[in-house]
């Protein structure tokens, strides 16, 4: 059993004793110090909190526990129960809520499953937000209301086509272009909300025929719901028997976004920021980018080329949404698929992926394959070592740092080595007990020596 709480919320997997794991004691815990967070620093004069989830199988017990822990914190639950985390973030604005909840483990297993927090923005809480409610957690410092202030539930199923709805209307959102390709489109949603709301947007947006794989909202994932290339096998083999022109693959949340070439091919998670930036940057005549230090370099190459800038944030939505922010970018995102889109909101979007992905295949009338050989080419490895007790994190930082010490060197998140073709990036996972080692070159070869090397010196 295992409960993981970070920047990117509370996270845990279910069942257990009463001191393991997302168990209900603990979510009644963490919903009541954040109901109590939100009580104490929102300044709008809202009594809401929007609720949704995934649907994954514990979804609806962690949904119940939520929605019932904040009516008796004396807060009115929006409940939009099946949603995708942007749509859940874009209620909140919508509902001119004080926050909201989102429940879901992302990309973990379904024996996993997560609160993540969001404030009044619709954006998820900063480092020293979210250690406020782990400090009203640990001290149990709540009060809940008396019978005569407690909040009530609202059910409200229309936010899925209120969030297409939005995608469509966004300017750069071509629509008419993406009916005239007359697109065939095969789709992967792991048996979660993807499920739902994909092929509504995909019909909307005009696409001719669509393939569909695991839409069955039921929750016992059909693979492993991360989308990376060794689990999507079963769409790549489907491309070619269904003539599809680009296939999507989101996960359980709807936050990232893989794309799949008409020859069953990856585009490479990594190029799916990428792709739609050079659209966007296109379309805008340049403007600046933002992506996490793991991400690749194919951004900045891309942004330069338009008379941009790149910056680099430390990994975490939250740390990308604040760097766009004060540099003004136009786009940014993160290079496991995320895209952020700031004329929709700052969050991670699948839907707003797809849409401007598909705008731009259907401006450049290239197949999917030849817009990927388009653009800088890069390879990345990703490597990963479980945490014990026995390791010291920071003398690990430490003895890389000295080792690659001529180079250039990023510790704003563990510690990134930028070498003058290469690069290597490790750090503590916010979302599982894990050191990641990233490590990018221009030849996959190169890239996984480099991620091996720093391997060997983490076992040291």
């Amino acid at each position: 059993m295992a409960l993981i709480k970070s920047i990117s919320g509370i996270r845990g997997t279910i069942g257990g004793a009463p001191d393991e794991g997302l168990n209900p004691l603990a979510i009644v815990k963490f919903t009541s110090a954040y109901a109590t967070f939100i009580r104490q620093t929102v300044t709008n004069k809202s009594n809401r909190i929007v609720v949704g989830r995934d649907a994954r199988l514990s979804g609806l017990m962690v949904k119940n526990i939520v929605t019932g822990t904040l009516v008796g914190m004396g807060f009115d639950v929006v409940d939009i129960d099946l949603a995708t985390t942007p749509t859940t973030e874009l209620a909140v604005v919508n509902e001119d809520a004080s926050g909201g909840i989102i429940i879901t483990a992302s990309h973990n297993p379904k024996h996993w499953n997560a609160l993540k927090l969001l404030n009044d923005k619709g954006e998820f809480l900063n480092a020293q937000e979210g250690a406020v409610v782990l400090q009203l957690a640990e001290t149990e410092s709540f009060v809940y209301s008396n019978v005569e202030c407690l909040g009530k539930i609202i059910t409200d199923s229309r936010y899925r086509e209120r969030h297409i709805e939005s995608v469509l209307a966004l300017k750069l959102v071509d629509v008419e272009a993406i009916r005239n390709a007359n697109f065939r489109v095969a789709i992967d949603c792991v048996n979660s909300v993807g499920g739902i709301v994909i092929p509504d947007l995909l019909y909307a947006l005009g696409v001719k025929e669509l393939f569909k794989l695991h839409c069955n909202p039921h929750g016992n994932f059909s693979h492993n719901p991360e989308p990376i290339p060794e689990n999507l096998t079963e769409i790549s083999g489907l491309m070619q028997q269904a003539k599809a022109d680009v296939g999507f693959v989101v996960d359980p949340d709807v936050d990232r976004l893989a794309i799949i070439c008409e020859n069953g091919e990856m585009f490479g998670e990594e190029y799916t920021l990428v792709s739609v930036a050079d659209y966007v940057l296109s379309a805008n005549g340049g403007g600046n980018t933002v992506s996490n230090l793991s991400s690749t370099r194919a951004l900045r190459d891309v942004t330069v080329a338009y008379g941009g800038q790149h910056y680099a944030a430390a990994v975490g939505e939250v740390n990308v949404v604040t760097k766009m922010k004060a540099c003004n970018a136009a786009i940014g995102g993160e290079g496991n698929g995320g895209v952020i889109y700031p004329d929709s909101h700052y969050g991670r979007d699948a839907l707003v992926g797809i849409a401007l992905f598909l705008s731009n295949l259907a401006h450049k009338k290239m197949k999917t394959s030849e817009l990927k050989a388009s653009y800088p080419q890069y390879y990345i490895a990703k490597k990963k070592v479980e945490l014990s007790p026995q390791i010291d994190i920071d003398a690990i930082l430490l003895r890389v740092k000295e080792h690659y010490g001529k180079y250039e060197i990023t510790d704003i998140d563990g510690v990134k080595i930028d070498f003058p073709d290469k690069w290597v990036h490790l750090r503590k996972s916010n979302t599982e007990p894990i050191i990641r080692i990233y490590a990018e070159a221009h030849t996959q070869a190169e890239a996984e020596a480099l991620g091996d090397e720093v391997v060997r010196m983490v076992n040291g």
